[in-house]
């Protein structure tokens, strides 16, 4: 049986563990799972940052770990993947720049495959123009750029996520355990305690 694998698309001062769980949550359940940034190749690293919410009216930023790239994201080809996972952080505002970053991001929409996106990883959707018409949540920074594209911003708990067909977005990374679980159930995952 082949292993069924999932593409993650970070770059550097991802959100720590946006990165970090995310990962090791998929292959905990047996997935393959390729994190990939532009420009970058098998065993370079990107930096995180870490995110804490602090009572400021936004959240702080510290920085976090360095986080191993196990493919080469020229290499990357869609189609051997069965979902998308784009964590927040900074990352997001610039990886959208990369014109491939957002024909992978549509290729997975077009080939109806799960996307999963958290926090800020809903900016590269939103360039990649797949969220006309969508319900997303993001974190409440990004809801102008989320209703600018055409979608509906969802404004939930930040410990919860949201399910629209085979999107699945949340806030930020309270959200992991909800996020995660709706992730892999469109995965086709059976998850019982």
């Amino acid at each position: 049986m082949t292993q069924k694998k999932i593409l993650m698309l970070v770059g550097d001062y991802v959100e720590d563990y946006e990165v970090m769980v995310p990962y090791q949550c998929l292959l905990m359940l047996g997935y393959g799972v390729d994190a990939v940034c532009p420009d970058k190749k098998t065993g370079e690293i990107v930096r995180t940052a870490i995110h804490d919410f602090e009572g400021d009216q936004t959240y702080s930023e510290k920085r976090g770990h360095n986080f191993a790239l196990n493919k080469t994201f020229s290499e990357v080809n869609t189609k051997d993947y069965v979902g998308l996972v784009i964590p927040g952080g900074r990352a997001p505002e610039y990886i959208r720049l990369n014109p491939r970053v957002l024909e992978i991001v549509r290729e997975f929409h077009d080939a109806k495959k799960p996307i999963a996106a958290i926090c800020h990883g809903p900016l590269v959707l939103v360039t990649a123009g797949v969220l006309q018409n969508a319900h997303c949540s993001a974190y409440p920074a990004c809801s102008p750029d989320v209703t600018g594209a055409g979608g509906t911003y969802v404004d939930l708990p930040m410990d919860k996520a949201h399910v629209d067909g085979l999107l699945v977005t949340g806030p930020a990374w309270p959200a992991h355990p909800d996020w995660m679980a709706k992730f892999v159930a469109l995965l086709g995952a059976k998850i019982s305690i």
